[in-house]
């Protein structure tokens, strides 16, 4: 929706939709939290941040993005340098840029500036696109996964990845070249284990297939998830009554597996309730890549959603025990700063390439 007079881009059913998640999500949190109204607080201010630059971002041009894309990824190239050199390590890996008193992790921006220049890059290629554009494409999705695999953080890396692969499969990549690349990524999945992956990736999935041979080290995180899951039942045990939460069995349910403290606390119901809601969020997303104003914004819409789909059911197969455990937040419910920031830049993009259009002459 746009009004034209005073120039205001909005979508008020993405606006009230992620405004609800995010509101569940401070509501989840203080349970997570065991009551710490301290983390609730400094998650709204990023929340209130996050909606203001979501309306700013919302208000820009289209063609301001196509225009700025090789610079937007080159800066965060850039950012993923400096903090290569001068971040601080924390448990082992270098992600973070220090603001202040606050932090922020530079892949994030990569997420965004990839799809957006591979957009740019494809979006006036004939169809179907040729195998110079697709080389090249290619190339830049790897170099990008190497730079955000190497912190190391290979969650990340894999969601920067989809995010241009989604790109590069909506402008027209054929059926018969991904079944190839499938093939030849089967062949080189023993180099892919010795060389890309770090010794305790390798553990957390070799944990996935029993996690049961180690239950009181690296199979505990899906344990306990499970049992958290499982004991929820329909309804739930209450807010603030999860036993695996309140007990601390449940690792990380401020973030990976807070997913995992609402289905204990809220049950198959609850859980329901908040897969419908972001089921909504994806299928507005899809009514606004099908009516925007041209290959561009459609492109950038549909890359966009992918990959907030993608972070969406890769945790959920996580905390499932589906997915090895990679750290991958639950959007706008988990703790994080950072993450949320990118999350509502990313639908500011979205509401601005869905609600612009060309407008003829009268």
């Amino acid at each position: 929706m746009s009004n034209r007079s005073a120039k205001i881009y909005f979508d008020p059913y993405l606006f009230f939709s992620l405004f609800t998640l995010s509101v569940l999500g401070l509501f989840f949190l203080y349970s997570a939290s065991n009551a710490d109204t301290s983390i609730v607080l400094k998650q709204s201010v990023y929340i209130f941040l996050g909606f203001a630059i979501m309306i700013a971002v919302s208000q820009a041009d289209p063609d301001v993005f196509r225009r700025t894309s090789l610079v937007f990824i080159i800066f965060s190239v850039l950012l993923l340098g400096i903090t290569f050199l001068f971040g601080p390590e924390i448990n082992g890996a270098q992600r973070w840029v220090r603001l202040g008193p606050f932090s922020f992790q530079s892949s994030e921006l990569l997420k965004l500036a990839l799809p957006i220049f591979l957009a740019n890059f494809l979006f006036d290629k004939r169809l179907p696109i040729q195998s110079r554009e697709i080389v090249i494409s290619l190339a830049v999705i790897f170099i990008a996964f190497i730079l955000v695999a190497r912190q190391p953080d290979l969650g990340t890396g894999l969601i920067v990845a989809l995010s241009g692969l989604f790109v590069l499969f909506l402008s027209g990549l054929s059926w018969s070249f991904m079944g190839g690349a499938f093939i030849v990524l089967i062949i080189c999945s023993p180099l892919i284990w010795n060389v890309l992956l770090q010794p305790f990736q390798q553990q957390r999935i070799a944990t996935l297939f029993n996690p049961e041979s180690d239950p009181f080290g690296a199979g505990w995180n899906i344990i306990q998830s499970k049992i958290a899951i499982g004991s929820g039942g329909i309804f739930g045990k209450g807010f603030g009554e999860g036993s695996q939460t309140q007990l601390n069995f449940l690792p990380e349910t401020k973030t990976d597996f807070i997913f995992s403290v609402i289905g204990e606390e809220f049950g198959f119901f609850g859980v329901v309730i908040l897969l419908s809601i972001y089921f909504f969020v994806l299928m507005r997303c899809l009514y606004l890549a099908l009516n925007a104003r041209d290959r561009f914004c459609r492109l950038v819409i549909g890359g966009l959603t992918l990959t907030f789909a993608a972070n969406l059911i890769i945790n959920l197969c996580m905390v499932v025990g589906l997915l090895p455990v990679v750290g991958m937040p639950l959007p706008f419910i988990s703790r994080g700063g950072s993450s949320l920031i990118s999350l509502f830049f990313a639908f500011g993009i979205i509401t601005s390439m869905g609600t612009h259009k060309k407008f003829l002459p009268q």
